[in-house]
């Protein structure tokens, strides 16, 4: 009788755990509008004039060559930079289409636009 007991737990435990798999996609499929549209990689930089070009290159050499295929772009936020972090920056942006450019203010707002979709 005890071991009735115990099965009939374990598979009412089962049951429920499967129910609860199965309701976690149904609510991400259908209320989320999941898509595998990739990830946006946002950075966000101050001053780094001597070294962002060397450190994006890598990343983006990563990105479009490597195994790191979900990111779909960078986007590149400046901090009021006082070197020359957002021209280095732009002119990068016109050789790669993955990567964006813009200063904080515009960061935020695009933000704030997507966060509105949610």
């Amino acid at each position: 009788m005890i071991n009735f007991i115990y099965q009939a737990i374990l598979w009412t435990f089962a049951l429920y755990g499967v129910f609860e798999i199965i309701k976690t996609i149904v609510y991400v499929c259908t209320y989320n509008n999941f898509k595998s549209d990739g990830i946006y990689l946002i950075i966000a930089v101050k001053n780094q004039g001597k070294k962002i070009e060397g450190f994006m290159r890598s990343l983006i050499f990563r990105i479009l060559y490597g195994k790191e295929d979900i990111v779909k772009d960078i986007i590149v936020t400046d901090l009021d930079s006082k070197d020359d972090t957002m021209q280095i920056l732009e002119k990068l942006s016109k050789d790669y289409d993955c990567l964006q450019t813009v200063n904080w203010r515009e960061c935020k707002e695009m933000i704030d636009r997507y966060e509105e979709k949610c």
